[in-house]
């Protein structure tokens, strides 16, 4: 077992199964795109153990508080290094964190995205260390999100060859 997947199993996390797509919906586009020595990871939203997309739905502050959208935040995060694991093979290989995009479905007056996204920068920091959880990150507000999903997350990662 990696050194990751060791850190992920002393704190009781699992990494969830690949997204179950819901019926009529179309990705025509790889989870974990591979350019040299850099894995960028589409967008992602949080996941139950078996792929099914996590809720609870709705915009945060309105439908979802922001604890249960920090919470969901850090389900997308595991739903991300699963992605890296089936891609990589091996979790150890990841070099760097290297940027995070945090989008977070909320009315226009929310401004809290930065303590939402704080669920998956702190699991990252957490599983991956501070020299290799580092990352650049923005955490900004959406009207929507696909799915009415409350949280969405994108990024990339550096990886030895």
């Amino acid at each position: 077992m990696s050194r990751v997947e060791t850190r992920l199993a002393e704190r009781g996390l699992v990494l969830p199964a690949p997204l179950k797509i819901p019926e009529g919906m179309v990705l025509p586009f790889p989870e974990v795109n591979i350019r040299g020595d850099r894995a960028i990871i589409s967008g992602q939203g949080p996941l139950n153990p078996d792929g099914t997309l996590s809720g609870p739905f709705g915009k945060v502050g309105i439908d979802v508080s922001v604890q249960e959208a920090n919470h969901l935040a850090q389900m997308t995060g595991l739903a991300m290094i699963a992605g890296l694991k089936r891609a990589l093979g091996d979790l150890d290989r990841v070099t760097g964190w290297v940027r995070v995009f945090g989008m977070v479905n909320c009315s226009p007056d929310f401004s809290q995205q930065p303590t939402v996204i704080n669920g998956f920068s702190d699991l990252i920091l957490d599983v991956f260390g501070p020299e290799i959880g580092r990352h650049a990150r923005s955490a900004v507000g959406m009207a929507s999100l696909p799915m009415q999903l409350a949280v969405e997350i994108e990024g990339e990662v550096a990886f030895k060859l």
